[in-house]
């Protein structure tokens, strides 16, 4: 979503890194080229005009000229700046959930994704707070609608009201307050009706279902899609309904992200959660630092961190870290490590996420690269008996031919393979002795939590060009890619012995 703005802007910073001092107009040129990309970005021009001006009025000066690197210091104040436009109040992602059963009420347009939203955030009251949750459907005008929601909490275990046909919006919140009273329930949500526009009925409605709910949280759903409208919406619905925090659909989408700079900007209130796609789980807090960061390419380490905690288990890690550090490392380590891949989101997925390797991930997929190549690895190694699984260096040629046979491959590909392992095994025997503890054990510390570095510890403070440096060192080759692949230490390990 944020991938034309960040091109532009990265654009600027190249130009403007690479000198030794920065003179004022140097600084005018650069912000005059960061305004038109904000607006390319559908950012609202009042808003784009304050943020360049704040931009200048710190760039300008002393703390430009007595830097050791101008550029990297009008980077950093851009990036202040931008956290600065969407910070909101308060913890992002916390909901004011007091004396159960609280209420929360999903307003927004239709096609915003609300109903969707309503289901994902029920799942993550459910699975992270260990809230009891009932969702109720106030739509009474779109077909279907009451179904769909009814199917989904099926499918994420939250329990939905019961459906009475023929019962308006207002009764029907009456309703599902007094079955949260009786069911015990933390929190109850009510998903309201949508319109194609803004009109009168639908404030009404949405007005009356605020008086008899009085909710803790009125989260507006907005499609991040609708660029410019998305501001002119939240701001009429704040105003009729009172709204107390705004989710972002369709983030992972073409859209341009000027949505999200000038939401905040304009309304005052704070982005809470954005929408990344359809499955359930497709729910992330909405973190100025990592989206500011993500906007100027300086990579999301802390997201790559925190779903490598959510898919790798930590005891087979903390398994698997002992035996690397004594350089075994087998096939069955190796095809541990390519699923992880895969559900981390695959090469592009990881590459988005780390510094300096956001252009980097444009050239794999322009190159043909798909995650076809790890699925691929996989089938190699599934064909091999458990023996040769364990002690790869056993295979004879005939053996080869076979398993790149079972797996539909050449041997060629086989060899690869091959040869990838015998180096990525080399470099963690290496890492597994570096430094005090291992430079390996005190990634995999950090990554789950046992006693190490937090990810947040690991990205602040970071100096992007220095990480985009290691990120380059740690540069290994992967089979079916033409160049060479950084990625972190302890997360899935694809490096070159130097």
């Amino acid at each position: 979503m944020f991938e034309n703005l960040s091109e532009r802007l990265s654009g600027v910073f190249d130009r403007l890194t690479k000198q030794g001092a920065l003179s004022d107009e140097d600084v005018k040129t650069a912000l005059r080229e960061v305004r038109v990309a904000l607006l390319e970005a559908d950012v609202s021009l009042p808003v784009a005009r304050d943020f360049v001006k704040a931009v200048q009025e710190k760039a300008t000066g002393q703390a430009v000229t007595k830097s050791v690197t101008p550029g990297q210091q009008v980077v950093k104040i851009v990036h202040d700046a931008l956290i600065d436009v969407l910070r909101g109040e308060g913890e992002p992602g916390a909901l004011k959930i007091d004396n159960a059963p609280a209420p929360i009420l999903m307003v927004g347009l239709q096609g915003s994704g609300k109903t969707t939203t309503t289901a994902k955030l029920a799942k993550r009251l459910k699975d992270r707070d260990g809230k009891r949750v009932l969702m109720a459907s106030l739509d009474t005008n779109r077909p279907a609608a009451m179904e769909q929601l009814a199917i989904l909490g099926v499918q994420i275990g939250v329990d939905t009201l019961p459906i009475v046909k023929g019962e308006d919006p207002v009764a029907i919140a009456k309703r599902a307050k007094t079955q949260a009273s009786l069911g015990g329930y933390d929190v109850y949500m009510l998903d309201t009706a949508g319109r194609l526009h803004i009109d009168a009925d639908l404030i009404a409605q949405a007005a009356a279902v605020r008086d008899v709910a009085n909710p803790r949280e009125t989260l507006l759903v907005v499609d991040g899609l609708t660029g410019q409208d998305a501001v002119n919406v939240a701001t009429e619905f704040d105003d009729k309904i009172g709204v107390t925090g705004v989710v972002l659909t369709r983030m992972d989408g073409d859209g341009r992200g000027g949505a999200a700079l000038s939401m905040r900007a304009v309304t005052g209130k704070p982005i809470k959660f954005v929408g990344l796609g359809e499955k359930m789980d497709a729910l992330e807090t909405f973190e100025p630092e990592r989206i500011a960061g993500r906007i100027l390419g300086m990579g999301d380490i802390v997201a790559l961190v925190e779903k490598a905690q959510d898919t790798l288990e930590a005891e087979q890690a903390e398994r698997m870290m002992k035996r690397m550090a004594k350089g075994q490392f087998n096939m069955n380590d190796l095809r541990m490590q390519l699923e992880q891949m895969i559900k981390m989101g695959g090469m592009q997925g990881m590459m988005g996420m780390m510094p300096g390797m956001g252009k980097m991930a444009k050239q794999v997929e322009e190159a043909g690269f798909d995650d076809k190549v790890l699925t691929q690895q996989i089938a190699l190694i599934q064909s091999m008996t458990k023996k040769e699984r364990a002690n790869p260096q056993i295979l004879q040629a005939s053996r080869k031919k076979r398993i790149a046979r079972g797996a539909g491959l050449e041997v060629s590909e086989l060899n690869k393979l091959l040869k990838m392992h015998r180096q990525m095994g080399d470099m963690m025997k290496k890492m597994g002795k570096m430094g005090k503890g291992g430079m390996m054990k005190q990634a995999m510390k950090g990554m789950f939590g046992k006693g190490g570095p937090s990810p947040e510890d690991m990205a602040a403070g970071m100096d992007p060009k220095a990480l985009e440096a290691a990120a380059r060192q740690m540069g290994g080759k992967l089979p079916g890619l033409g160049g060479g692949m950084g990625l972190p230490p302890g997360l899935s390990g694809f490096g070159k012995k130097k």
